[in-house]
């Protein structure tokens, strides 16, 4: 698992564009974590899945009303990872409100989980390999703070934490 102090992985996730706009075309657009983490603070929350109950009801939430408050503590971007497609991430970022405010970007295959080794096996309810429940905040390229959630659990992946952690 990776650990406060680790560069994140090369990896891409992508990212549904409602319109065009500074060189993005409409549709997916690959997301390089390299590239677009470089010189830059980053609140990153990762949750099972879109449309899910806690992320929905929660999760997704609290990022979007709490990112004026996280920008005003050095964070440049928010951004949401799951184990979904593009286009199902855009559909959940119209539904949630999140333009900006949080980038919802897709892990699709499940390779940046699995290359940060948070990985949530919900294949015996139906859904597959998928993200754990997690927050980090990144700081150009690196790890700088890291919440991990237990089975079930919301407590330390959410925006208030994240917002004391950016603070500090």
């Amino acid at each position: 698992m990776i650990k406060v102090g680790d560069s994140l992985p090369a990896a891409t996730l992508m990212e549904y564009s409602e319109v065009e706009g500074n060189g993005c075309s409409i549709g997916p657009n690959p997301v390089d974590v390299a590239k677009a983490t470089a010189g830059k603070t980053i609140a990153i929350f990762a949750l099972p899945g879109a449309f899910t109950p806690t992320c929905s009801a929660k999760h997704v939430p609290g990022y979007v009303e709490k990112a004026v408050e996280l920008k005003a503590a050095g964070v440049d971007e928010i951004w949401c990872v799951s184990v979904n497609d593009a286009f199902v991430m855009g559909a959940w970022a119209r539904d949630q409100k999140t333009d900006g405010k949080v980038r919802m970007l897709a892990d699709g295959s499940a390779d940046f989980s699995k290359a940060v080794g948070l990985t949530l096996d919900l294949t015996a309810r139906g859904m597959g390999l998928r993200s754990n429940r997690y927050s980090m905040l990144v700081k150009d390229g690196k790890v700088a703070s890291l919440n991990v959630e237990g089975p079930g659990k919301f407590e330390v992946s959410d925006a208030g934490t994240m917002l004391a952690q950016a603070k500090g």
